[in-house]
């Protein structure tokens, strides 16, 4: 068992991702979710009224953003969340952070594949290739099928060098905003009345106000892309200026396009008819609005917005893998870099093996909630250790950016993140706890007696 924390890596990871490329990564990751899987199961709960959902994990995310961004400036390393915690708050916590958060991003990666294979059974509906209710392999098995491909084939192109991943995220985020502000701008009139008869509900909330929270914590997930951008921070070129730059501006950018296509979705369809779409409903939304040429565009778009958000899970899981074993909390094996592309290959090879047998359990909404709750102990702990890195002023900590409103910022962002957890199903719940139940275990039969040293190497 290794006994010190400062373990030479087998190589170190370049510094390719500039400020567009990690913007795309957060983006990219949120669009996914938040718009072209979210909008049928978020407003069957909670109708219109779902956009409130959204502006509350958009606050979240801001306020779990702000320290982070001093953090990573302070600590540009891989592993975000968990190279903060196990600084800031020791091994342990650190332990449970960084096992906490690969798994997490893998539940996301998985959440996002099945997605990602509803929207390519999707199309082959549309085409007539299969029927509507029924295919020879059984509707789900299409789907996972489709998921299952989709993780190898990501993962392998991942191996093959992070310039790729960025190369793949700066097109199809630039391609799904074109599609987004034409889709929503023409909704959106339709909706206020501009183009024919206005459809702005009567009631904004249908089901009254208590689904609003609940429907926050499940779709939280929308707002997982900002911390991946802080898990992949060694790979960001100039991370004084990008890192803050990118996490706030992504929160920003797609805060505002969940609002507004939240707003049109519980317009369009009552609760009771946009809940059993489930994740294709923002299709149903299209065909409303633009015929079948909607359709057509918006399922091309949700199957690149689903690879992009896999794509960019799969990226940030293995490098938070990585930052786990370059402090000898798991075997050396994760931390070794491929020489010829400069990628964690075995770190990559465990993370997409991982999230293609998940895939395979086709439960998106506890998928997404895990995703959450794993994520929201990684907030919740990276707010604590700001606020003890700071009370005990290290020489190495120097950061570039400093968290606007300390010390309320982050003591309001962990409480809050701690708290959503209580609304997730008990299942979630259940799995969520049983995971960090077994990054304990892992730290005590493994990883006890390693100490980190405050000072970075």
């Amino acid at each position: 068992m290794p006994a010190s924390g400062e373990r030479e890596a087998e190589g170190e990871l370049d510094r390719t991702i500039g400020l567009v490329g990690a913007v795309t990564i957060g983006t990219g990751t949120m669009i996914g979710a938040g718009i072209f899987v979210f909008p049928g199961l978020a407003a069957g709960q909670a109708g219109p009224a779902a956009a409130v959902s959204f502006a509350i994990g958009a606050v979240i995310a801001l306020l779990v953003a702000l320290p982070t961004s001093e953090l990573a400036t302070a600590m540009p390393q891989s592993g975000g969340g968990y190279y903060f915690t196990s600084r800031g708050l020791g091994t342990l916590s650190g332990a449970i952070v960084g096992i906490g958060l690969t798994f997490g991003l893998m539940f996301a990666s998985a959440f996002y594949l099945v997605g990602l294979g509803e929207y390519a059974a999707a199309i082959l509906v549309e085409a007539g290739v299969i029927p509507t209710t029924e295919t020879p392999l059984g509707p789900l098995n299409i789907v996972l099928l489709f998921a299952a491909t989709a993780g190898i084939l990501l993962t392998v192109l991942s191996v093959f060098g992070t310039e790729n991943t960025e190369s793949l995220q700066n097109a199809v985020v630039g391609f799904l905003l074109a599609i987004l502000t034409v889709f929503l701008t023409v909704s959106g009139l339709d909706v206020l009345g501009v183009r024919g008869a206005s459809r702005v509900p009567t009631e904004f909330a249908p089901e009254g106000f208590g689904p609003i929270l609940t429907t926050a914590a499940l779709v939280f997930t929308s707002y997982l892309g900002f911390a991946q951008i802080a898990t992949v921070a060694e790979d960001v070129v100039d991370p004084d200026r990008n890192l803050p730059l990118s996490m706030l501006g992504s929160i920003l950018l797609v805060g505002v396009l969940y609002i507004i296509t939240m707003l049109i979705a519980g317009s369009t369809f009552e609760p009771s008819v946009i809940g059993p779409m489930g994740e294709t409903a923002i299709v149903e939304i299209a065909r409303e609005y633009l015929g079948f040429p909607g359709v057509v565009v918006i399922l091309v778009a949700g199957l690149l917005a689903t690879i992009s958000s896999a794509n960019a899970s799969i990226l940030s899981a293995s490098r938070a893998l990585y930052g786990l074993s370059s402090d000898a909390l798991v075997p050396a094996k994760a931390a070794e870099v491929n020489r010829e592309y400069g990628t964690p290959h075995f770190a990559l090879s465990f993370v997409g093996g991982v999230t293609v047998v998940l895939v395979a359990t086709g439960r998106t909404e506890v998928l997404a909630e895990v995703a959450s709750f794993l994520h929201l102990v990684m907030y919740g702990l990276t707010c604590v250790a700001l606020i003890v890195i700071r009370r005990r002023d290290p020489d190495w900590y120097d950061p570039a950016f400093e968290t606007l409103g300390y010390p309320a910022v982050p003591i309001i962002g962990g409480g809050a993140s701690f708290a959503l957890i209580l609304f997730m199903q008990p299942l979630s719940r259940a799995l969520g706890v049983i995971l960090t139940f077994a990054a304990v275990a892992w730290y005590l039969l493994y990883a006890r007696e390693i100490e980190l040293k405050d000072k970075l190497p």
